[in-house]
């Protein structure tokens, strides 16, 4: 007679019992000796002790300005101007009466002579030929060189129209020494003469004269 070992799917059950049996022994074990107390005094964490803060209580908030209320000025009215009485009299004066004109028709009227235009002013008189006038700067001849030279003589008369200023305008040669040089010195140093204005009924007036230079050599 033959016996056959045990099957596979026995042997893995076996196993399993097995393993269970030995777990609950170990479990037994450690709980009797007191191992797996202090395993799961190492196992769990330290407590954390968290204390609830409760949040700040809100501020208050400020106390709103208080509103002053604007005190309008009173409108000061100023006072009237004083009463003025003014008394009048109740009179009426009439209008004063029109003159009643003749019915006598009138007469046409005449044509109005026209009155002649203003003559022009009559125009300044010429100056004329005086004496009697004043320098105030009388002339101061230069001598021509070539006179001196050529010994060259003479008296030039020149007739100056001075100016209601007493300034020399023209000096034209009214009679010659001779010598076109000499006239020509004396025209020049006359035009540099300064008179007195010469006065007619208080005023200034414009007048020819007379001025004689004598050239000679010592």
């Amino acid at each position: 007679m033959t016996i056959d070992g045990p099957s596979p799917d026995g042997l893995a059950k076996l196993g399993k019992f097995t393993a269970i049996v030995a777990i609950h022994a170990g479990f037994f074990y450690l709980l009797q000796t007191g191992m797996l107390r202090d395993a799961v005094h190492a196992v769990l964490p330290q407590v954390v002790n968290v204390s609830f803060v409760a949040p700040p209580a809100p501020q208050p908030e400020p106390p709103a300005p208080k509103t002053v209320p604007v005190m309008q000025a009173p409108a000061i009215t100023p006072p009237p101007l004083p009463l003025l009485n003014i008394t009048v009299e109740n009179t009426i004066t009439p209008p004063p009466a029109q003159p009643r004109s003749a019915d006598a028709p009138s007469a046409p009227s005449t044509a109005q002579p026209q009155q002649a235009a203003p003559a022009p002013p009559a125009p300044p008189a010429a100056p004329r030929l005086v004496q009697g006038v004043e320098y105030v700067r009388a002339p101061a001849p230069v001598y021509p060189t070539i006179s001196r030279r050529l010994g060259e003589t003479g008296v030039v008369m020149l007739r100056v129209l001075i100016s209601e200023k007493g300034l020399p305008e023209q000096a034209i040669i009214a009679k010659s020494s001779g010598s076109g040089n000499l006239d020509e010195a004396g025209r020049v140093a006359a035009m540099r003469a300064l008179f007195k204005p010469y006065m007619e009924d208080g005023k200034p007036v414009a007048v020819y004269v007379l001025v004689p230079i004598n050239f000679q050599q010592v």
